[in-house]
């Protein structure tokens, strides 16, 4: 209970509980129509991200920055002094090179360690970074490379090398490219020898708060990618104001020194404003190249983060780990009933904490007690051990997982936001948590809700312009205003629920709304589900396509016995299978009004992935791609109905 004791003794220092304010405006009905926080950081005079590495340096030369990744296993210290000798060595590097100030520098590679040396070594020359996620096509990469300008691209390995010299071929003047695996790094070190310090000094001092930092693309999922246009000043109130809403709290209650794991992509706003925040609140990083548990389980228990920001995939993942866990040794009926002891239990230590009820009685302490020696502290191992808040962004984590986590001990905030917001636009403060929601406007930030529905934000987060597109800018930015695709609502205290995206909205031949959204987000979490696309859009009712997760599939046949490679057929006719999946149905339809639920699903082959196009690499479906691939089993649904 350590966290929630935390949260407790934070709750009587006024002076951390009250340091915001968020004020609401309402419609004459009563409804709250905007929402608006004040900053906790002013908006810089002078300078940019790019000091951030060299003041750490000045001011505490011997603090551990970062912790990079060995080859055995381990995490080799590098000392704010190490980390901006390294950045200079880099950046000096580039301007042998030829990146001139205001230049742009593409880099397409996985979360590592030389991301983040890049980054800041292609500020502090002058430059303007393009991230490209390392799983881009050659198409992406050429539109990418020929949009931006890029005149240099940063490449992870041989294959990412490949990809840009296929894609830019035909380009009259391609671009020149450093490969990471084939020493990117010590290249640059050694082109840069003859650069005097002096050079990068004077780039880094030109730059100022209003200079373009990066042009970070869109993940395309309604077309082709868009370039934001994003400024040192929109990073910095991005990263110093959610960096002082959070941090001296979990400093001060806690007593500990934080660190985080990242394995977010760095092509992503989110991991790249993460990192950013990290640097400015002398936060430990550590890397890790991927989301796939195979990957991230050894590293969160080798590294021990302190908190962790993920998507709820991630979540979804350690859940689905721990039944499987109890399944294999015969308790699989016991974790069911953990899971909903912990709703139950949180729900109540929640409504307490917020001062709407009288906690958890008896009978629910020790229920608790009893399934955290058996199951809620097996989930903190998972994630390390030391792991005590986390944040979770992309979409809606289901709310009954979220109180799944807080019931084990680590505390879950939700946030929401855009490429065109610097990341968060909204997250839930320390302590006002309300799961279901994802919070009220970041510091510095407002939220207003359009006549239609629509999520509109302002505030120094938001960007200036998409790159060499003004008809798009037009579209989306009035007044300072950002509109940004997705529909909500604000309730008393400022707090934002997603309801889903507008231009997904599905209108059945009954003339029903229906936000596929809500459905989807709740079918992923419970296995076996693994991808799924809600239809219904002029068809009599709502139905859906689903996929079934390897991993979920193979420890459900290991479970009963059955042969590891019975093929899908045989599976869709196995009614014990069909009713796991009505499960996850009846779930996501336990948030909608019968019109709006699920009346027919279809189980079908293949994943939706990055690799058949079907994902973005933040992992959203491309909905119009996903329904022209799967046509004729949309068309079954409503023939066959399964």
């Amino acid at each position: 209970m350590g966290v929630r004791k935390d949260l407790k003794r934070a709750r009587r220092r006024g002076t951390l509980a009250d340091r915001t304010r968020t004020e609401t405006v309402r419609d004459a009905d009563g409804t709250v129509r905007e929402a608006r926080t004040a900053p906790l950081v002013p908006r810089p005079a002078t300078g940019s991200a790019a000091d951030l590495p060299f003041t750490n340096a000045a001011e505490a030369p011997d603090t551990v920055a970062l912790r990079r990744a060995t080859a055995d296993g381990g995490w080799r210290p590098v000392t704010s002094a190490a980390f901006a000798a390294e950045v200079t060595a880099a950046a000096k590097g580039l301007i042998a090179l030829g990146v001139e100030p205001g230049g742009r520098v593409a880099v397409m590679s996985r979360t590592r360690y030389e991301w983040t040396v890049l980054d800041f070594a292609i500020w502090a020359a002058g430059g303007q970074t393009v991230p490209v996620y390392a799983t881009s096509s050659a198409e992406q990469v050429e539109w990418i490379v020929r949009d931006s300008g890029a005149r240099h691209v940063l490449t992870e390995t041989a294959a990412n090398t490949a990809t840009v010299r296929e894609a830019t071929a035909a380009h009259p003047e391609p671009p020149a490219v450093l490969e990471l695996d084939a020493g990117a790094l010590a290249d640059l070190t050694a082109l840069g020898r003859e650069v005097p310090d002096e050079e990068v000094t004077k780039r880094r001092a030109a730059l100022t708060p209003d200079t373009v930092a990066t042009l970070c693309y869109t993940s395309g999922t309604t077309g082709r990618p868009k370039g934001c246009v994003l400024t040192h000043a929109n990073l910095h109130a991005e990263a110093a104001n959610t960096v002082e809403l959070l941090h001296p709290i979990f400093r001060e209650v806690t007593g500990e020194t934080a660190s985080t794991l990242l394995f977010l992509p760095l092509a992503h706003i989110l991991g790249r404003t993460l990192q950013l925040a990290c640097l400015l609140a002398r936060i430990e990083i550590g890397h890790c190249p991927g989301i796939k548990p195979a990957e991230l389980r050894p590293a969160l228990k080798s590294f021990r983060p302190t908190f962790l920001v993920g998507v709820p995939y991630l979540f979804e993942k350690i859940h689905d780990t721990g039944r499987a866990t109890a399944e294999k040794i015969g308790r699989g009926a016991s974790f069911e009933r953990a899971h909903r002891l912990a709703v139950r239990f949180a729900a109540a230590h929640l409504d307490r904490f917020l001062g709407r009820g009288k906690g958890p009685g008896p009978a629910l302490w020790a229920g608790w007690a009893l399934y955290d020696l058996l199951v809620y502290r097996r989930v903190r191992a998972e994630l390390g051990g030391r792991l005590r808040y986390a944040i979770s962004g992309g979409s809606p984590l289901d709310r009954d997982l979220n109180l799944f986590f807080y019931a084990a001990g680590v505390v879950v905030y939700e946030g929401y936001g855009l490429t065109e917001t610097s990341a968060a636009a909204t997250i839930v403060p320390p302590l006002g948590l309300r799961p279901g929601t994802v919070g009220p406007p970041v510091p510095g930030a407002a939220v207003r809700i359009a006549a239609d529905g629509e999520v509109l934000v302002s505030g120094g987060i938001v960007f200036g312009s998409y790159w060499n597109n003004p008809e798009a800018t037009a579209a989306a930015l009035t007044d300072g205003w950002f509109a940004t695709g997705d529909l909500g609502s604000l309730d008393a205290d400022g707090y934002l629920t997603i309801t889903g995206r507008k231009k997904d909205l599905l209108v059945t031949s009954g003339g029903k709304n229906v936000s596929p959204a809500v459905l989807e987000d709740r079918l992923r979490s419970r296995p076996p589900v693994g991808q799924c696309l809600v239809v219904g859009d002029n068809r009599p009712y709502v139905a859906a396509l689903i996929t079934l997760d390897p991993d979920a599939v193979a420890h459900w046949l290991a479970v009963r016995g059955l042969p590891a490679d019975t093929p899908l057929p045989e599976l869709t006719g196995d009614e014990r299978l069909r009713a796991d999946v009505q499960r996850a149905v009846d779930h996501a339809n336990a948030a909608v009004s019968r019109a709006e639920s699920i009346r027919a699903f279809r189980l079908v082959e293949g994943e939706f992935t990055e690799e058949n196009g079907l994902l973005t690499p933040s992992l959203k479906v491309r909905r119009h791609a996903a329904v022209a691939a799967y046509a004729e089993e949309i068309e079954a649904l409503y023939t066959t109905g399964r």
